[in-house]
């Protein structure tokens, strides 16, 4: 195992995400997360349990989901955790399809009479939403049913949380809070060596234990190897896809900004052409003694803008007499 560089696994990959929160003798890692994560939502949570993480639709034409983690605590309330590696156009439309499948589960009780159990939908995302790159200090999005005039809740039942890691980038001694550490953890893990001092709690020094790769059987390094692999793979994949779509913006770009350049250049020519043209027709116009074109000459050059003081030296007349004909 000497060629794996890094001592913990990586949370991004599939297999490290379940090591560390999807089995059942690191539940309370798990459980832990969603307190803090949940604190002013939940109060606290007691215990949780797993839930089988496929999903089938009601009829055959409907499509399945798996989810990467789902559970639920004591109270009978659901929570879908999805960990989402790279940017997926209808990512948000695909957590809200998430959230029909507990909610469809519930329908399924005898004498049922529409009452809900609360739904939470958790996203940690290792990528920023478009629409959210402007917004470089916030990195947690709580969704809820909300009534635009009142901006009140009208249905709290169900939720979801985006939480955009590339965004969360405070330093170990920045950390405030135990779901700072949490956070910081989970986008941090494998670039660590040892446990920070400030996390010496037994949670997070289990979690510690758990991620450490040395400890690993030979069959859970291989699972993490491949887990590994196709994180780095689809990871390459992505950066370069955008590397390549920023080349091809550059090259469009310069294409048009000279399409352009020259496009205000021809103009710019003509308009400077056609000045030194009426330039040089009124010196050529005097020259030749066309007197008579004289008054027309120098509306031509005031209608451009020549100021008077310039008609007057190219043409040899005073600038009373432009005046005048002005």
């Amino acid at each position: 195992m000497e060629y794996f560089l890094e001592k913990y696994i990586n949370p991004f990959t599939d297999y490290g995400f379940k090591k560390l929160f999807g089995e059942e003798p690191n539940k309370d890692l798990l459980l832990d997360f969603l307190n803090e994560l949940l604190k002013e939502e939940q109060g606290q949570i007691i215990s949780i349990n797993y839930i089988k993480s496929e999903q089938l639709g009601d009829t055959s034409i409907d499509r399945k989901a798996i989810f990467d983690l789902y559970c639920e605590n004591e109270r009978g309330e659901k929570f879908i955790v999805e960990l989402q590696k790279t940017k997926q156009k209808f990512f948000k439309d695909r957590t809200v399809y998430y959230s029909t499948f507990p909610i469809r589960e519930q329908a399924q009780l005898a004498n049922w009479d529409f009452e809900l159990k609360a739904v939470y939908t958790i996203a940690i995302l290792d990528f920023v939403f478009d629409e959210d790159k402007k917004d470089i200090d916030k990195f947690r999005y709580d969704v809820k049913l909300q009534d635009i005039d009142t901006n009140k809740t009208f249905y709290n039942k169900l939720t979801f949380i985006y939480l955009e890691m590339p965004k969360f980038n405070k330093q170990i001694d920045e950390l405030e809070t135990r779901f700072d550490k949490w956070l910081y953890i989970i986008k941090n893990l494998s670039k660590l060596d040892r446990i920070p001092d400030s996390m010496r709690e037994a949670i997070f020094e289990k979690l510690f234990r758990t991620a450490e790769i040395a400890k690993f059987t030979p069959k859970q390094v291989r699972s993490y190897e491949n887990s590994l692999k196709y994180f780095r793979d689809l990871k390459n994949s992505f950066d370069t896809a955008e590397e390549d779509g920023f080349n091809k913006g550059v090259e469009k770009g310069l294409k048009i900004g000279i399409e352009e350049g020259i496009k205000e250049g021809i103009k710019e020519g003509i308009k400077e052409g056609i000045k030194e043209g009426i330039k040089e027709g009124i010196k050529e116009g005097v020259k030749e003694g066309e007197l008579k074109k004289t008054s027309e000459i120098v509306k031509n050059a005031l209608l451009l803008g020549l100021e008077i003081a310039e008609i007057s030296k190219l043409t040899g007349l005073s600038e009373d007499e432009i005046n005048q004909l002005k």
